[in-house]
């Protein structure tokens, strides 16, 4: 028995002497196993890099060089360069009816220069294909259906990234028209009334004013300029814009300008109706702060009074029972 004892307690001492030498091993395939992941990623980052710098970049000045000197024929027998291939490539595996709605929201957030209709097609599985690379390498010694079912989630969700993106836009420039339009139709008013034609109106109040609607009135008259008729240009607003009230407007002038009404009448009860419709909007949002308030309040401050009002008889309760 003696003997026995004697082996275990030597046994116990081997594993207490080897734990530390496991600590060190197990700590030692962590530290290469972050080593190679980020080995990895300083490879496949500036290599991604430089693959988005080639898809999106800017070849409509070399286009129009070409076209203007008589080149368009090599244009045309040369579709096959990296960006126009991805491009096509994204074009046709979505939907058509997704990529118009995808052209929708562009023009609602004012076709910015930097994000034209090719790049968002091509930063779409972009997105989702590095997010999912980056899942697969972070839970490379722990792979499941969980993790997998996961990764796959994350990659979906960065392929509908740049939409999100756009549509929070398009409603930040849709709420800033919809502020400014009140003000831009006492312009014009005060415009006409002094004798200035609408399209003068619209170009004083869009010279002395700034912001997306300002913008949209500008683009407006330079496609009058360029041959389109005022019925398209003032529809075509309303539907770049697309807020309610903008459209009420529109349609009013395009029914004045077919039936011979004044404009000088059409703008003035509009800017009215814009302008009580303002003041109820504001009136709207202060009916709404209390029950906004009333949320925090019953979670922060009301506590905080029961423990400062309730708390001493409560404890003067538990003393008297103690």
């Amino acid at each position: 028995m003696a003997h026995v004892g004697g082996r275990s307690r030597v046994a116990r001492r081997r594993v207490f002497l080897a734990e530390p030498a496991h600590q060190a091993e197990v700590l030692k395939e962590r530290n290469m196993s972050f080593l190679a992941l980020a080995a990895i990623l300083a490879i496949v980052a500036p290599i991604s890099l430089l693959t988005w710098s080639l898809i999106t970049a800017d070849r409509s000045t070399r286009k129009r060089v070409q076209l203007n000197l008589g080149l368009s024929k090599a244009i045309k027998k040369a579709p096959s360069s990296v960006p126009e291939l991805v491009v096509g490539l994204s074009r046709r595996s979505l939907p058509t009816g997704y990529v118009a709605w995808l052209d929708k929201k562009l023009a609602g957030a004012g076709r910015p220069k930097s994000w034209p209709m090719e790049k968002v097609l091509v930063a779409k599985p972009i997105v989702a294909l590095c997010l999912i690379i980056l899942g697969l390498l972070a839970f490379s010694r722990a792979l499941s259906p969980q993790a997998v079912l996961g990764i796959l989630a994350v990659g979906a969700a960065g392929y509908f990234l740049p939409d999100l993106l756009l549509n929070n836009t398009a409603q930040k420039r849709r709420k800033a028209m919809h502020l400014a339009l009140p003000n831009m139709l006492d312009q014009m008013l005060i415009s006409v009334e002094a004798g200035v034609g609408f399209e003068g109106a619209m170009a004083k109040a869009a010279e002395n004013s700034s912001g997306p609607l300002a913008d949209e009135f500008v683009r407006t008259l330079q496609d009058i300029q360029v041959g389109r008729s005022r019925h398209e240009a003032y529809l075509d607003l309303a539907e770049r814009c697309g807020f309610s009230e903008l459209r009420s407007f529109i349609r009013a002038v395009v029914q004045a300008d077919q039936y011979g009404i004044a404009i000088a009448n059409v703008l003035r009860s509009q800017a009215k109706e814009m302008r009580l419709k303002r003041r109820q909007r504001a009136e709207e949002h202060a009916m709404k702060i209390p029950v906004k308030v009333l949320f925090p309040l019953v979670i922060t401050i009301l506590p905080a009074m029961f423990v400062i009002i309730l708390g001493p008889p409560i404890i003067n309760v538990i003393r008297m029972f103690s």
